[in-house]
């Protein structure tokens, strides 16, 4: 086992912006002998094993705790040298964190399955000035990054106000009796220009957040601090992390890992035997090569096993003990899928995963080949069990513009020829400071949130159906529900008994019967969409 005593130094390069500020709010109270407690419990003929029973109560000699925290200590070793990590997962802690950048999130915070997040929302919350990370430049390289980023602030703030035209014709066509009180509804307009001004903004661009995972995750973190993209950013924000749980249960450096040296992953090895890490031809090859086998799509299925409805049937049969010459391939999928005979499909709490006729749709999976704008794949991430080969985005940069347009946008030419010139702005910024030396680390910082970034992701049906049911609702971000509704379509082909239940939650509910029809409130989109065959759907906002 590598080392594990923890290397807390700061790194000797420092961001010129306000420093990550990290915080531990919520912890479980005595972890580490939890894990030991826990761990114990598996082989306890005496009932349950306590925290007490691990470390020694108060009152005991100082020699007997001793020899129980020793005890404690090699077990705790031995489990984690052995690989079983479970009892890590007992506990959880909370952080919050602040001045942390949409790229660190979307490279590393948000790129796994384990953890909760809820995060301040560019979609509808004005980004003030001088809201962005600043790395550790000097000289003509900082004024460059700097006038950038404060040009891209500058179209964004601009765009906040020239858009508001625009959705504002959208938005009264779609809710007519509003339009006689707009000083009601204004906020509600300002929020959607917002949300297609916030593709200029550098990826640079801070959050805050708080921020849950287990003890084991923490783990997992540190170890893998220093992966791209961000290596820097990550080591800072994990080492605080780190920071704050040993203030508060030191005994943790029992177990500790150090982070993997960065020349020691098998992404940095790959890399250098194709040559640079950084070759901005060979992306280029890449991107044609990629976006040739799109197509005109945004998202192409491009693998769904023959046997995905039959696999569903069966494993509906399975679960009710019938036998095929009882029930069909059609009735099986009807009473998995179909909300009139499903009412699981009609509530808001997704119950998929503890429904045991619901699980037979772990056994259809589909592919997807994806291209979304980085803002767009940092909420399509947010859907944890439906993975992505997602990128190391330095090898993808191939110093050219390379973007999103959202629709709103691409209706005017006037607003158009203005975004893609602050798209040309953002591009010239990264090539001029690749120009002078400063790594792909720091120069990806500027790429605006409409970079285009490319993947493969994979899901059972299960998971698929679940996000299906929320990003085909009209008020998904628009190229995740853009994405969703062309998937749901191309399986609509492939496996029609399926397919035809990809749905947004109103059209569920609709079927199921539930009422009110819309679950979202105030924040109906307008459109009576259970009404709307889904080869109909349409949206501008």
């Amino acid at each position: 086992m590598a080392s594990r005593v923890l290397v807390l130094e700061r790194p000797s390069e420092k961001f010129l912006s306000p420093e990550p500020e990290v915080r531990l709010t919520q912890a479980f109270r005595r972890s580490f002998d939890n894990m030991v407690a826990t761990a114990r419990t598996c082989y306890s003929a005496n009932g349950i094993i306590k925290e007490d029973d691990v470390s020694g109560a108060e009152h005991l000699p100082v020699e007997k705790k001793e020899r129980k925290r020793k005890r404690r200590d090699d077990l705790a070793r031995d489990l984690y040298e052995a690989g079983h990590h479970t009892t890590l997962q007992h506990a959880h802690f909370q952080f919050t964190l602040s001045n942390v950048s949409r790229q660190f999130l979307w490279s590393f915070l948000h790129s796994h399955p384990f953890y909760n997040s809820e995060q301040v929302s560019q979609r509808y919350v004005e980004v003030k000035p001088g809201s962005y990370a600043v790395p550790p430049l000097s000289g003509e390289a900082l004024s460059v990054y700097q006038a950038t980023v404060e040009q891209q602030v500058g179209v964004y703030q601009e765009f906040c106000r020239s858009l508001v035209p625009l959705v504002e014709e959208e938005y009264y066509e779609r809710f007519p009796a509003r339009g006689k009180r707009r000083e009601i509804y204004g906020k509600e307009v300002q929020k959607k220009a917002q949300e297609v001004a916030r593709y200029v903004l550098p990826v640079a661009t801070f959050a805050y957040l708080y921020h849950t995972i287990s003890g084991l995750t923490l783990f997992r973190y540190y170890r893998m601090a220093l992966q791209g993209d961000a290596p820097l950013e990550q080591r800072i924000v994990l080492e605080r992390m780190v920071e704050e749980l040993l203030r508060l249960e030191p005994d943790y450096r029992v177990i500790l890992q150090e982070p993997m040296p960065r020349d020691e992953m098998p992404e940095s090895h790959a890399l250098a035997e194709c040559g640079d890490a950084e070759n901005p031809e060979r992306a280029r090859r890449f991107i044609v090569e990629f976006d040739a086998e799109l197509g005109e799509r945004i998202s192409k299925l491009v693998d769904c096993p023959a046997a995905n409805e039959s696999l569903v049937a069966q494993g509906v049969r399975e679960v009710l003990g019938i036998p095929r010459s009882e029930l069909s391939d059609d009735q099986a999928i009807a009473w998995v899928m179909d909300p009139a005979r499903n009412p699981y499909l009609g509530e808001a709490l997704n119950l998929d995963t503890l429904s045991k006729i619901s699980r037979a749709m772990h056994h259809a999976h589909y592919t997807f080949q994806k291209r979304l704008s980085h803002t767009a794949d940092s909420q399509n991430q947010r859907h944890r069990l439906t993975p992505a080969s997602r990128p190391i985005l330095a090898s993808h940069l191939t110093g050219e513009p390379d973007f999103a347009t959202p629709g709103l946008v691409r209706r005017d030419p006037a607003v158009r020829r203005r975004y893609d010139a602050v798209m040309e702005i953002s591009w010239e910024g990264i090539r001029k400071l690749r120009g002078l030396g400063v790594s792909g680390e720091f120069a990806l910082y500027l790429l605006p949130n409409a970079a285009n970034v490319r993947f493969t992701e994979s899901a059972d049906l299960l998971n698929l159906r679940h996000k299906h049911t929320m990003r085909l609702c009209y008020n998904a971000q628009e190229e995740i529900w853009q994405a969703s509704w062309e998937e749901a379509l191309q399986i609509r082909e492939i496996n029609p008994r399926i397919g035809a239940f990809l749905l947004p939650p109103c059209t569920l509910r609709y079927q199921s019967g539930a009422t009110p029809y819309c679950p979202e409130g105030k924040r109906y989109c307008g459109e009576p969409v259970w009404r709307l065959p889904i080869q109909d759907y349409h949206r501008a906002i």
